[in-house]
């Protein structure tokens, strides 16, 4: 079973990313790819630049990659209550190649941050509207206060409380 995991951050040291790149190490027998937003880094999304210089070989690649997995485990970074520019600008840029960024792959969709909401406006915002661009959400995950809940150092969940919810939620995916 092939994962793809990924941040919706371009920062180097993203909280998402660590607990994308976590979760998606529960599933059992899996190879598993993180990806990072910086190795796709693209020009600010318009029309008049997609007109000139066609579709990026960035945002070809990450639909590539995003292709071949058969679970996709991502979560998003909240700022200022929305997607992190990143996010949004490969998103953009896919989306203009093919409506359907997410391809029908299941999806865990998650949200962590440093405060006790943990990316609640972000996470409410991806399950309303990604499906319309192929996203397949089987389930969501937040988890609030990421340096009180997430262990740095060794790179886990350390309240015993989400660490079993998300294992629980990691089950839903059973082949």
């Amino acid at each position: 079973m092939k994962i793809i995991a990924f941040g919706g951050s371009n920062s180097h040291s993203s909280i998402n990313k660590k607990l994308a790149t976590y979760v998606a190490h529960l599933f059992e027998n899996a190879d598993i790819e993180v990806l990072d937003l910086n190795d796709y880094a693209l020009p600010v999304f318009s029309v008049d630049l997609e007109k000139e210089i066609g579709h990026p070989k960035q945002a070809v690649d990450f639909l590539e990659k995003i292709g071949s997995a058969q679970i996709l485990v991502v979560s998003l970074a909240e700022n200022n209550g929305n997607y992190s520019v990143a996010f949004k600008n490969i998103f953009d840029w896919c989306s203009r190649k093919h409506k359907d960024v997410f391809q029908g792959k299941p999806l865990l969709l998650m949200a962590t941050s440093p405060g006790g909401r943990g990316g609640a406006s972000v996470l409410e915002i991806a399950k309303n509207s990604l499906p319309r661009y192929g996203a397949n959400i089987i389930a969501t995950f937040s988890l609030p206060s990421f340096y009180e809940n997430f262990d740095v150092d060794k790179e886990q969940i350390s309240n015993i409380l989400y660490d079993n919810q998300i294992k629980d939620v990691v089950k839903e995916f059973a082949f």
